[in-house]
């Protein structure tokens, strides 16, 4: 998937065609979006500038779960994704995103991680 380079395909003010001086650099390429959602887990790694690699959870299991009243955190099962303020239609579909409240075996969840940069599920048990 790419998205047009800011400027270069743009019409004149005349409304004229405006010939791109120069193509596409390798940064300006876009890559397709990771969305997590509920199921076996399975990570995508994509490579990103200076060589280095990046992984994102394209499916999710596990999930990190912080109690706070006891200080300590357990690796537990996602059973479902209950809200999702980024996107209502992320709520539909399940896709889990940093602030997403899920349903856990400890109980209601919000996520604190970025699960398609980071690679991983960490959430906060909510206050009840």
């Amino acid at each position: 998937m790419t998205r047009p380079i800011e400027n270069l395909r743009k019409r004149k003010a005349t409304g004229g065609k405006r010939i791109p001086y120069r193509g596409r650099r390798a940064y300006e390429y876009d890559g397709f979006a990771l969305e997590p959602v509920i199921g076996k887990e399975s990570k995508a790694w994509r490579r990103i500038r200076g060589g280095k690699k990046k992984v994102g959870l394209v499916m999710v299991e596990f999930a990190n779960v912080l109690d706070p009243s006891k200080h300590t955190a357990k690796k537990v099962k996602v059973v479902r994704v209950t809200q999702n303020k980024a996107n209502r239609d992320y709520e539909r579909r399940g896709v889990i995103t940093k602030g997403t409240v899920i349903e856990t075996e400890l109980g209601r969840a919000v996520v604190t991680s970025r699960p398609s940069q980071h690679g991983v599920v960490n959430a906060v048990l909510a206050s009840r």
